[in-house]
């Protein structure tokens, strides 16, 4: 698919098991042999009803020499079938069979044909079906955490469409069980070709900020509706980030020093931080809304550890005056354990 500059190509990989270039010439390699087997087979068993003209009865030997000739469609000519049963066989079964290995010793190109048919057709119905999908732009350290962290959520394999200028990249997306589009996400015709309009959520994962920014501008004018989230090496470009249309923005290298500081001086809240920045690891936290039974109570009194009360769009610490009664609409940050009950009882 041709980009609108037309300099370069985009491709869209669709997930499908893949089969190895050697292994698929020896399958070929096989049933050609297999092939030419049937037929010396056949002549062997009937070769009283060919004529050999250089010599006498055929031999083994002669039986092989006529099938390949035969099915490659050499046909010397001197050997033919005499008998009335001989050319019924050459009729109804060395005849198709010729076709058949003529079919193999092309089918190279025809693969190829077959296989460029049927992706093309994979991509239109995968257009005709994609809507409310999540686009990774960047399949590096953190576009891979992202999606593992999405897929430990229940988000479905289906859902996600990786963008990334390698191919090596989208090939392993691709392998992975996603959907995998090679080329520049800056571009907007590379994002169209991920569907970034109809996208529920868009995350970038790109490794230099100055391309961070520019994806974000290109996904923002074409999807002003979806969520953006969006990471920077550093803080003095998070602002930027966001004025670009990111809704959310983490600081990879000043959040990763933090987090080596407090390894250093409080190694336990470290340990306790990377649990619950890993999802379905131990401790994890979730957003959800207030029940009905919570109404009008204090966040204190919610069952489940509540860190944060969000309402009307700001973040509230638990401790904040507003927390003191839960309110319809209102959604809590708690804490959640992803280990079984038992686990707890068994050590104990």
């Amino acid at each position: 698919m041709g980009e609108e500059n037309g300099t370069r190509r985009v491709h869209v990989l669709l997930p499908s098991p893949r089969v190895g270039p050697l292994r698929s010439v020896l399958y070929r390699v096989a049933l050609a042999c297999a092939l030419l087997l049937a037929v010396v087979a056949a002549v062997y068993l009937d070769r009283d009803g060919y004529k050999d003209n250089s010599d006498g009865p055929l031999s083994l030997l002669d039986c092989f020499y006529y099938a390949t000739v035969t099915i490659s469609t050499t046909g010397y000519g001197d050997i033919a079938p005499v008998t009335p049963f001989a050319r019924l066989v050459n009729t109804v079964f060395i005849t198709p069979v010729r076709v058949l290995f003529l079919i193999v010793l092309v089918g190279t190109t025809l693969e190829v044909l077959a296989e460029r048919t049927r992706q093309n057709w994979r991509q239109s119905r995968w257009r005709d079906r994609v809507r409310d999908h999540i686009v990774v732009v960047g399949y590096g350290t953190k576009g891979r955490s992202a999606i593992k962290t999405l897929l430990s959520t229940g988000i479905p394999r289906a859902s996600i469409v990786v963008v990334d200028p390698d191919p090596r990249a989208a090939a392993e997306a691709a392998e992975a069980g996603f959907v995998g589009v090679v080329g520049d996400a800056t571009q907007n015709s590379v994002l169209r070709q991920a569907s970034v309009h109809l996208a529920k959520e868009i995350i970038v994962a790109t490794a230099r900020d100055d391309t961070a920014v520019l994806v974000t501008l290109s996904a923002r004018h074409l999807n002003p509706t979806a969520g953006i989230q969006a990471s920077v090496r550093e803080s003095e470009n998070l602002q930027l980030l966001r004025q670009s249309g990111a809704d959310h923005v983490i600081t990879s290298s000043e959040a990763a020093g933090r987090l080596l500081g407090v390894s250093t001086s409080q190694p336990n809240i470290s340990e306790v931080i990377e649990d619950l920045l890993e999802q379905g690891s131990g401790l994890d936290l979730f957003e959800r809304e207030v029940r009905v039974e919570e109404l009008g109570k204090t966040i204190r009194a919610v069952r489940e550890p509540a860190l944060a009360l969000i309402r009307d769009g700001r973040t509230l610490p638990y401790d904040a005056k507003d927390c003191r009664e839960l309110k319809r609409g209102d959604r809590l940050i708690v804490v959640r354990s992803s280990r079984p009950a038992h686990e707890d009882d068994d050590e104990s």
